[in-house]
């Protein structure tokens, strides 16, 4: 752009927030823009895709309205539309990617359709701006748990995954089967904070054939064990012990695979800077347990603020500005991509 100023306008609906914002050279949110629909979804004990479509197809010219009017610009200030058209839900994306190419063709604006999963790390950029690549990111969402190495702004190798549950999806589970609200990581995490985390001892699963990969599913199993055993014993399970206990097993996973991914790239890469990704990363048990390890080991450690861990446009809107940097544009048969694969 020739230091031009670079201004996107980018759209996410993956899942039950409807979301834009404008955002300036990859770095700077003019605007950030999110309908919820949490309280449309609480009675059901999880995301109903369909009614999640119908609210994103209601809202979404809305808030797309509220970021620009926030950011102080029209479309015809922007130039390029960013859009999610995966991993996620299908109806929710094809409701966003729908959108941002109906903008994109009647201003002549270029498409630019993002990872979601790209987005989620690129949030670090927005509040750290001395954040650079290489970097190792956990990424840690309601649907994934990834241990990724970002070697440049659009170069990302995978260098773990999840082989079943992934963190969030486990600590919905859980919450709801002790009882708890929705959305499930959020009571956990409250909960968590009153009990003892070692008053129930839970499995750590360990894969071996590839040690850095991650299982949620025994842990779950295992606090459904104990649950099912108070109650054929009627015996009353304190809930915040064994939120606490829940909380701390699956945090200590999370942080020593992290370290030992660390470990092994040190070798040969020299890495020095761990950052956290998704939903998950707004846990408050994660962002404490990993910035001691970081601390420990001399390490930098980048998370973004809560809002950003979320679903969110501004995400995808830096994650536009890099993919829109390296080339990437979309044409008119962009699709929703709901099983998008990072690689």
């Amino acid at each position: 752009m020739n230091g031009t100023p670079l201004t996107i306008l980018a759209i996410e609906s993956s899942c039950d927030e409807t979301a834009a914002a404008v955002v300036r050279n990859g770095r700077r949110v003019l605007s950030n823009a999110i309908y919820s629909q949490i309280k449309v979804h609480e009675e059901y004990g999880g995301v109903v895709p369909e009614i999640a479509s119908r609210k994103h197809i209601e809202q979404i010219n809305q808030v797309i309205r509220a970021a620009l009017a926030e950011a102080g610009c029209t479309l015809d200030d922007i130039d390029a539309i960013a859009v999610t058209y995966g991993p996620g839900l299908v109806g929710p994306l094809l409701v966003g990617v729908s959108e941002a190419k109906a903008i994109a063709y009647a201003k002549k604006k270029p498409l630019v359709g993002v990872h979601h999963i790209k987005g989620h790390i690129c949030a670090n950029y927005i509040e750290h701006a001395d954040l650079k690549p290489p970097y190792l990111c956990l990424v840690v969402s309601g649907g994934h748990t990834h241990l990724v190495h970002v070697r440049d702004y659009t170069d990302y190798e995978v260098l773990a995954r999840t082989r079943d549950d992934a963190a969030g999806e486990a600590f919905d589970k859980v919450a709801r089967a002790i009882g708890l609200g929705y959305p499930g990581g959020v009571q956990i995490d409250r909960l968590a904070s009153q009990g003892d985390a070692t008053a129930f001892e839970l499995p750590k699963a360990h894969v071996d054939e590839a040690p850095l990969d991650f299982s949620f599913s025994g842990i779950k199993s295992a606090v459904l064990n104990e649950l099912n055993a108070a109650k054929m014993a009627d015996r009353v399970i304190d809930k915040a012990d064994l939120s606490a206990s829940f909380q701390k097993a699956v945090v200590d996973v999370l942080v020593e695979h992290t370290m030992d991914a660390l470990d092994m790239m040190d070798v040969s890469g020299g890495i020095r800077t761990i950052t956290l990704a998704g939903g998950v990363a707004a846990n408050s048990g994660l962002r404490m347990a990993m910035q001691k390890a970081c601390d420990d080991r001399g390490l930098c450690f980048c998370m973004p603020s809560p809002v950003y861990c979320t679903d969110n446009a501004a995400m995808i809107g830096v994650a536009g500005y890099y993919e829109y940097l390296a080339g990437v544009r979309h044409g008119w048969d962009l699709n929703a991509v709901p099983n998008l694969i990072l690689e």
